[in-house]
């Protein structure tokens, strides 16, 4: 992998921290340029953002107290590691 290359495989994995602003800037160039030339992962980032504005349109009202925390609990122990590492 070059500098300026990243595989597909690890941009899906960038993917969520790129829409949150999460990435340092040359790695979400790096994303960018890739998605330039990518018309499959350019799918799946339109994808993402629909799956997201989708979710986001639930009622809030829809989970109970209990599975709040039981997701709360199963994301705050959740790190993934750099995929550029």
């Amino acid at each position: 992998m070059t500098a300026e290359h990243i595989p597909c495989n690890v941009v899906v994995e960038l993917l969520t921290d790129y829409l949150d602003g999460g990435l340092d800037a040359a790695t979400a160039v790096r994303v960018e340029n890739h998605l330039a030339l990518c018309p499959p992962c350019l799918t799946y980032l339109d994808q993402l953002r629909t799956t997201i504005r989708g979710v986001a349109a639930l009622p809030v009202e829809t989970l109970s107290d209990g599975a709040i925390a039981e997701l709360e609990a199963a994301f705050r122990g959740f790190h993934t590691p750099d995929p550029l590492q």
